[in-house]
């Protein structure tokens, strides 16, 4: 896995985003060369230098990798279908073909001409029906998978390994376990019990694990020290549990977390070069976000109006950096007497006291608009966890284990919690978004906030929005 944006991405995906690109860009530029007939070769090099021939064609490549992105066909890279593959490819050129429709109109000097697009597009759609065949069929089996070895069995190791094999695509496959005789009858998902623990250093000489990560639930004189020191001079990685859980799921396990491991580590965020840097960003984005978006404000704004009788914003207490309260705006998309009855609730799935326009609201996430307005102020960022009530926080704060630590970063509008986890309204749901809260702080830098807003956008447009 290599990672990206403070985000670990698999080998495979990014091999296959390089190679595409590549692929796309020159399938346009041999139709460029067959459209416009150049004799030599120069002339060719004058077109895309002096003429901005190269910048035309790399817009249309780059409309068509967010193409793919856009259907999640960077998420999941094996082919399973001919004709789904091919329903994907001509929604990609319709993409391209629309940005170049929206690039004629706002930027004419950039666009390619109808012939170079008609030809280049057809070329490219053969060309990455082909790669995506072979890619999937042979290149990804030819990179391998990381073989994980597990020593011990402890809830984070299991809950590591159903993710594993909830998410083939991350090119990670099970080795096998090692476990002491009283683990040996848990039911372990995805490989078998190759041994005990003592017989470390035996069995991962035989199947030469690319890593061995260490999950034992008591470590305390049960854990072979000299054969893993051995081993790890030996060129063997060697890992906790925790650690590559980390990597693995893109969040912090709080199952067996030790205070020390947050106090001690080198990484641990937020540093105050990222925080001054992201306050900077929040303004100027939130101010220019609140401009371009007055428009559909407005249209909002009637909507709420016209749809349900009752106020257009929506205020509620929420909880701050430091546990410091503010007020929060929203469009509102609840009947206004929504509480009026069981006060403070948490909202559902298919809540029933959401009305008609506020569920496209909250679909799309338009209702969190006015949260600009927050930002300005300096009370919310435009990445960070989501800001919870008063009445839920203190109830958290007591059931759930480093909950108050996610107050030491500004609340946001969306963040790494919210564009991985579904929703959700159980005890457990809020254990595994403040896992991914936590990693967020670990890892906040502006290159992250980036990844997330831009990932945020892509939820909006395809309706995909958490509620």
């Amino acid at each position: 896995m290599i990672r990206l944006f403070r985000v670990f991405i698999p080998t495979s995906v990014v091999a296959l985003l390089v190679s595409e690109t590549c692929l796309i860009l020159s399938c346009y530029l041999l139709a460029t060369w067959w459209v416009l007939q150049f004799q030599v070769f120069d002339e060719f090099l004058i077109y895309l230098w002096y003429e901005s021939g190269l910048l035309r064609t790399a817009l249309v490549a780059l409309s068509a990798v967010l193409g793919f992105y856009s259907i999640d066909l960077y998420s999941e890279i094996k082919v399973v279908s001919r004709i789904r593959l091919l329903q994907d490819l001509c929604q990609v050129m319709g993409i391209a073909l629309l940005s170049q429709g929206l690039i004629s109109y706002a930027l004419p000097p950039l666009r390619l001409g109808r012939g170079i697009m008609l030809y280049g597009s057809l070329l490219t759609m053969i060309a990455l029906f082909g790669w995506r065949m072979f890619y999937s069929t042979y290149v990804v089996p030819m990179m391998g998978t990381q073989r994980l070895l597990f020593v011990g069995a402890s809830p984070v190791v299991r809950e590591m390994a159903d993710h594993i094999l909830a998410h083939p695509q991350k090119g990670i496959s099970i080795a096998g376990y090692l476990v002491n005789p009283e683990s040996a009858s848990l039911d372990l998902p995805g490989g078998a019990v190759l041994g005990e623990v003592r017989e470390l250093r035996r069995i991962a000489e035989e199947t030469k694990p690319d890593r061995i990560v260490i999950g034992l639930a008591e470590r305390r004189d049960r854990l072979p020290m000299q054969d893993l020191l051995e081993l790890r001079f030996a060129g063997f990685l060697i890992e906790e549990a925790g650690v590559t859980y980390e990597a693995v799921c893109g969040r912090i396990s709080t199952k067996n977390l030790r205070p020390s491991q947050l106090i001690f580590s080198g990484e641990l965020g937020p540093r105050p070069a990222s925080l001054a840097f992201q306050t900077l960003m929040n303004y100027t984005l939130s101010l220019l976000g609140a401009i371009m978006s007055l428009p559909l404000t407005i249209a909002v704004a009637v909507a709420v109006k016209l749809s349900s009788p009752g106020p257009i914003f929506y205020r509620q207490t929420r909880v701050g950096r430091n546990g410091a309260p503010f007020v929060v705006y929203k469009f509102r998309s609840m009947r206004a007497d929504a509480e009026a009855d069981t006060g403070a609730v948490w909202a559902s799935k298919d809540d029933p006291r959401v009305t008609r326009a506020g569920k496209w609201l909250r679909r799309l996430r338009l209702d969190e608009l006015p949260q600009f307005f927050n930002v300005l102020r300096g009370e919310m960022s435009l990445v960070g966890p989501r800001p919870e009530r008063p009445e839920f926080d203190q109830v958290l704060a007591e059931k759930i284990p480093y909950y108050r630590q996610r107050h030491c970063v500004k609340p946001g509008i969306t963040g790494w919690a919210q564009i991985n986890h579904k929703y959700g309204d159980t005890l457990e749901d809020t254990i595994q978004k403040l896992e991914y809260d936590l990693y967020y702080i670990k890892h906040i830098s502006p290159s992250f906030d980036a990844f997330i807003i831009f990932h945020t956008l892509k939820t909006m447009i395809l309706s995909r929005g958490a509620q």
